[in-house]
């Protein structure tokens, strides 16, 4: 056998040399040579060269490398080979084991095939490693049972693909490579997972790599294994109730490893999935709200530190809690249905039983009655019914009378708590007395006297009385048995001809009016209540109804009785008072003569009489002011009391003219005699009743609105002769529409010039022209005039009505007006004073406003800025005639309502005509002032300074006890009875089966009159976006309100934001695949929609807001240039979530959307907002950006008139939770 030749060691090192010889050996025989301990402090190599081979090519044996750490365990190979044809050189990268020591351990094992194995030059080397790297120390791991346990070998040097590595352990399973970081060339990281660990895997692991040079190999790092732990015992029970179970946790035992870190307590019911855990601190705990007579299990759950560290629920305790007495009868579920004198009552069984109900106790009892005169005491009593009758019936009870009932459900454990609600039974109509003889107390040939006797009231105080007069005309077929039926229509005598009625009131008097029978004569030719009694034409048959009528609740109740008949007489009727002869005229005459003296002397009387009961008025007005929504929820719908003849009626007006015409806190002037009459008088109506009264006379068949309107005298009702002279003519913008000479504005005449003291107005100013300026301002100043209001727009049906009346001084924005302060000085004097001019521009060319909520915001900024000390108003319109007249009328009625709790409009409307001509011009403006007036009315001020915004907002929230309600709760109640109810004309665009698939959901439809037409066009899509425009604090359509884009509206949603010059997007929601919201803008790069492109040019994070900005622009017009937008997504608003998660993130959102409109195009740019339907989440954007602008701008908050005006173009927008929040950013 040849001897291989050794390599020649280095003789400045030490080194080893073994040689084995395996001929005549078996397989299996071991020879070791063992290096010295080492225990080497730095970065070393172990360095050798080996031979393996014999000359047959078969290998002789292996060769095999260990590491011994500590002269512990010998464990597995790190290196080994079984044949090499020729000397070879290895490397043994091992890392620092300081302070422990290692043995390095050169093992062969034979293969019984003859050959040499040979190692020579073994030396330790003061440097790294050349081709194997070097392990940084390896660090141990700790987890709990059922986790990965995660090692990481960090190590110096570079790696390829063909290395291996692999982490090494004692007696456990090896762990594969997880993953490697490669750093650079001196550095990686490789991450190896021990899977699901248990105890078996604790051990001893090092890290390996076997390299084409060598192989590395770590320290041992120990793997530690932790049980969680387990209590050994089951909780012990304390005590038992039919909701709670006290309980020991009994935990100190455990099976696992501490420390215990928290204890939990599981518990569930024995039958169903139903569970809960609660956290507990201490050795004993409550479970509460449970359900009685109900089997729970309850364990311990013990947790130790880290990842896995809850261990399984320890031995359960299986109890049950005690039985309950039900739950209450809910409350929604009683309702009532009323009857005069029957309630049916009926209620569903309460929502937790507990048991069987074997038993239902109601308790009644009377609590209040429209009628004060009823005595309730003996209205009381309980009934008892079984469990399975929910329903019964209570008759014999009062009407208009409330009732209480109190219902309570019982099982064999007891009673549960009562629960009560409240119904009123409907009022019944006044029971007339008896007349048995239809005969008369007097009769001529125009007039009936008949004995008029007081009715009984039943449920409701008698409101009004009522003479009715029923001509008697042949009847075809005679009927063989009459029904009286009763008159609820008022039909006046002058409209009974035009309506072909063969009735008509003749007489109305409050109840007050009779409280003992006497006497009434048909006929007299005086005027109550409005109704003219006229006197009774000698040749026609008349019937004579008496009716008496009660109001309460919302109800009207009338019953009537005929008291006499007229016949008609035998001798020939007189003549027609249109064909009297001259003799007739000219006694008419002097009769007409006398009658004015008497009535020019009366009318000296009352003015005096006036003058004291005005001051009276004044002293007690503090004492009997009301709250609107007080008088509007009042239930009380009772006529006001009015005088039962003309001179009364005419008090009525006359009493304070100021109230009227001049009811504003500006400078009273002394009222003008009107002796010019334009129509008939009209009673007051009272404010609680002014709902009902509006709806009866949108609803009266051929009464109402129309023969209202038409019964005011239409033209010229006074002389104008100094408005007809030539020299005048030119001041009239209009011919037909000029000023009465007993109520026009006389100027201070101008030396030399006759016709100077003229301008066209009546204290209700026209719109000057350019031939009137001089003197419109010569007015202004003579009369000491400190505010201008303007109800037109500047330009309308093409003509222009702009003057340069004054340079502008500063202007500011209020939602739909202006307000320009301007300063003025007379020539030759050295007063300067500063007029304010009022400028509405919300009311369109044709017609009237949609809503009257931007008017009535606009009547009151002008009381709260006009000062109480200056002259009347100047109000001004194109003829100073329609929409001059609404302004007046309505700055009037909020007055009266405030001081008076009436208002009477037909009166006021009256009053103005006689002082100008057609003022209030349509029916459509006679309308709306009375829609404009109930809305006032329904909605009061709600205006909050800011100074009172804190505590008014803690009040609004406080829980009344009695209703269980809040004033904010209130008010949002209001505003949804107040609030528009979409028609299906009103969504007529998009209800358009074309646009069916663009809508996301068909009951949140944009109107037609609020739609942003689409204008970019693209292809065959239709101009329809399921968007609304939206008015801000300071500008129209500032606003567009939307929802997220379907996948098929996209493109649309970016037509929509380049057509209307959008610059700002607002997202309120997340984007959801599954909701059909996807993505629509591009991360990066550019995104085609159609002709419109969108360029991604920048995002950014902050807090819950990610801000990205794009460059749109349309392909098919690049002369227009591009856009920039900005997105600010709003992550603070989860979908599960009614209102944000912060208030102030939500408002920091509103400030950047601000700051970009201003910045960015100087506020001009309109917003898009939308959320996933465009309904509530937009809304309460839209409101809260609303509030915070009035707040800056007018230092005073109004939420409701927000949102209400939010709501008159979309009624979705805002719910209660997001109210409560628009009233809450402000503080």
């Amino acid at each position: 056998k040849a001897t291989p030749v050794a390599p020649t060691a280095t003789k400045t090192l030490p080194c080893s040399f073994m040689l084995v010889n395996t001929s005549g050996r078996f397989a299996g025989q071991k020879a070791h040579l063992l290096l010295p301990h080492l225990k080497e402090n730095d970065t070393h190599c172990i360095d050798f060269h080996y031979y393996v081979s014999s000359k047959s090519g078969s290998s002789p044996g292996t060769l095999n490398i260990y590491v011994k750490v500590n002269d512990g365990p010998i464990g597995n190979p790190i290196w080994n080979t079984s044949i090499t044809a020729t000397w070879n050189r290895a490397e043994l990268a091992i890392s620092t084991f300081w302070p422990n020591f290692y043995q390095v351990v050169f093992e062969v094992v034979t293969s019984g095939h003859p050959g040499y194995v040979a190692i020579d030059e073994v030396k330790v080397l003061g440097h790294p490693c050349t081709k194997t790297p070097h392990f940084l120390r390896l660090q141990s791991v700790e987890v709990n049972a059922g986790q990965f346990a995660t090692f990481q070998c960090t190590a110096n040097g570079g790696t390829d693909s063909g290395d291996r590595l692999w982490l090494q352990g004692i007696y456990v399973r090896d762990a594969p490579l997880k993953d490697i970081k490669v750093f650079n060339f001196r550095r990686f990281v490789a991450l190896f997972s021990v899977v699901n660990a248990t105890k078996r895997d604790a051990g001893n692991y090092r890290c390996m790599i076997r390299t084409e040079g060598g192989v590395g190999v770590s320290n041992y790092a120990e793997l530690i294994v932790k049980e969680p732990p387990v209590p050994i015992a089951p909780p012990q029970l304390s005590s038992v109730g039919a909701t709670y179970l006290w309980i020991q946790l009994n935990a100190n035992s455990i099976n696992g490893d501490g420390p215990i870190i928290q204890r939990e307590v599981e518990y569930r019911t024995s039958s169903g999935s139903w569970y809960d855990i609660q956290p507990v601190d201490s050795t004993s705990y409550k479970i509460g709200h449970l359900d009685p007579d109900t089997e729970y299990e309850i364990s311990v759950l013990l947790t130790r530190p880290g990842e896995g560290g809850t261990g399984s629920p320890g031995p359960a305790l299986k109890t049950r809690t005690k039985c309950a007495v039900p739950s209450a009868v809910p409350l929604e579920s009683i309702q009532g249905s009323t009857f005069e004198e029957k309630i049916f009552l009926q209620w569903r069984e309460p929502a937790q039983t507990y048991g069987v109900i074997t038993l239902y106790e109601i308790t009644y009892k009377a609590v209040s009655s429209f009628d004060p005169e009823i005595d309730l005491s003996n209205q009381s009593g309980r009934v008892s019914k079984l469990g399975n009758e929910t329903h019964y019936l209570f008759f014999g009870l009062y009407p208009g009378t409330t009732y209480s009932f109190t219902i309570r459900a019982s099982t064999a454990k007891g009673f549960g708590p009562p629960i009560t609600n409240q119904f009123t039974t409907k009022i019944s109509a006044p029971s007339m007395p008896p007349y048995e003889l239809e005969t008369p107390l007097n009769q001529t040939d125009s007039t009936v006297t008949v004995l008029l006797k007081p009715a009984q009231s039943r449920g409701a105080p008698v409101s009004v009385y009522q003479i009715v007069v029923e001509e008697e005309r042949p009847r075809r077929t005679k009927k063989t048995t009459e029904i009286l039926k009763c008159y609820p229509v008022p039909i006046h005598f002058q409209n009974a001809s035009l309506l072909n009625s063969q009735y008509y009131f003749a007489a109305e008097f409050p109840a007050s009016g009779l409280q003992a029978a006497q006497p009434f004569t048909i006929g007299d030719n005086k005027t109550y209540s409005g109704f003219w009694n006229t006197p009774l034409l000698p040749h026609k048959s008349y019937s004579i109804y008496f009716q008496a009528a009660s109001r309460a609740n919302g109800e009207t109740k009338i019953d009537c009785v005929r008291v006499a008949t007229k016949g008609a007489a035998t001798r020939k009727p007189d003549p027609e008072p249109e064909k009297q002869t001259d003799h007739t005229v000219k006694i008419a005459g002097v009769i007409a003569g006398i009658l004015l003296f008497v009535i020019i002397f009366l009318g000296v009387v009352l003015v005096m009489k006036k003058r004291k009961l005005a001051k009276k008025r004044k002293e007690t007005l503090s004492s009997t002011r009301q709250e609107m929504t007080v008088m509007v929820n009042s239930m009380d719908k009772s006529y006001t009391e009015q005088g039962t003849n003309c001179d009364e009626a005419f008090s009525f007006m006359d009493t304070d003219t100021s109230s009227l015409v001049q009811s504003h806190t500006y400078k009273k002037r002394d009222p003008v005699d009107v002796p010019y009459q334009t129509g008939q008088l009209h009673p007051a109506i009272r404010v609680a009743d002014l709902l009902q009264h509006i709806t009866q006379m949108k609803c009266a068949e051929g009464y109402g609105f129309k023969e209202e309107y038409e019964s005011f005298f239409e033209g010229q009702s006074a002389p104008w002769d100094s408005a007809k002279k030539d020299e005048n003519r030119m001041k009239n913008r209009y011919g037909n529409i000029i000023a009465y000479d007993h109520s026009r504005v006389r100027l201070q005449p101008i030396e030399g010039e006759t016709s100077s003291d003229y301008i066209n107005g009546n204290y209700i100013d026209v719109r000057p022209m350019q031939e009137t300026i001089y003197d419109f301002w010569r007015m202004v100043w003579h009369e000491n005039t400190a505010s201008i209001i303007m109800v037109t727009n500047l330009v309308e049906v093409g003509r222009s009505y702009t003057y340069d009346v004054s340079p502008p001084i500063s202007f500011t924005f209020q939602l739909l007006f202006l307000f320009q302060p301007l300063s003025f000085q007379q020539r030759g004097a050295h007063e300067i004073r500063e007029i304010r001019q009022f400028h509405f521009t919300g009311w369109p060319d044709h017609g009237v406003p949609y809503h009257a909520t931007g008017l009535l915001g606009f009547v009151r900024q002008v009381k709260s800025k006009s000062p109480p000390n200056a002259g009347p108003l100047v109000v001004h319109c194109s003829a100073g005639a329609g929409r001059t007249g609404c302004f007046i009328v309505i700055d009037i009625m909020l007055d009266m309502a405030e001081r008076e709790g009436v208002v009477d409009i037909y009166n006021c409307v009256r009053e103005l005509r006689s002082r100008r001509v057609n003022m209030v011009q349509t029916e459509e403006q006679y309308v709306f002032i009375h829609d404009a007036i109930l809305e006032a009315c329904l909605c009061g001020d709600t205006s909050i300074p800011a100074s009172q915004v804190r505590s008014v907002y803690y009040e609004m929230n406080k829980l009344d006890p009695q209703t269980n309600s809040s004033q904010i709760k209130e008010e949002f109640r209001t505003l949804n009875m107040v609030t528009p109810t979409l028609r299906v004309e009103d969504c007529s665009i998009a209800l358009l089966p074309r646009n069916h698939e663009k809508n996301r959901c068909m009951d949140v439809l944009p109107p037609d009159r609020c739609l942003p037409f689409l204008i970019t066009i693209d292809g065959e899509s239709s101009n329809y976006i399921n968007a609304a425009l939206m008015d801000s604090y300071k500008q129209p359509s500032a606003f567009i309100v939307t929802q997220h884009p379907l996948p098929n509206t996209v493109k649309d949603f970016w037509r929509l934001v380049l057509d209307y010059h959008c610059t700002s997007i607002v997202m309120l929601n997340d984007v959801d695949p599954a909701q059909l919201c996807p993505q629509y803008w591009p991360e990066n790069g550019v995104h085609r929609h159609g002709p419109i492109q969108v360029e991604f040019v920048s995002a950014d994070l902050e807090e819950d807001i990610i801000s990205r900005i794009f460059r749109i622009y349309n392909a098919a017009r690049p002369q227009d240039g591009y856009r920039m937008v900005q997105q600010f997504q709003f992550l603070g608003w989860p979908m599960y979530r009614d209102t944000p998660v912060s208030k102030r993130s939500f408002l920091k959102l509103i400030r950047q959307v601000e700051k970009w409109q201003e910045e960015y195009n100087g506020g001009e740019g309109r917003t898009v907002v939308h959320c996933l339907n465009g309904g509530g989440r937009s809304g309460t954007f839209c409101a809260i950006s609303i509030v915070c602008e009035m707040l800056r701008h007018q230092r005073a908050v109004d939420v409701f008139h927000a949102v209400k005006t939010l709501r008159n173009n979309k009624p979705n927008m805002v719910d209660l939770l997001s109210f409560k929040l628009s009233a809450e950013h402000p503080y």
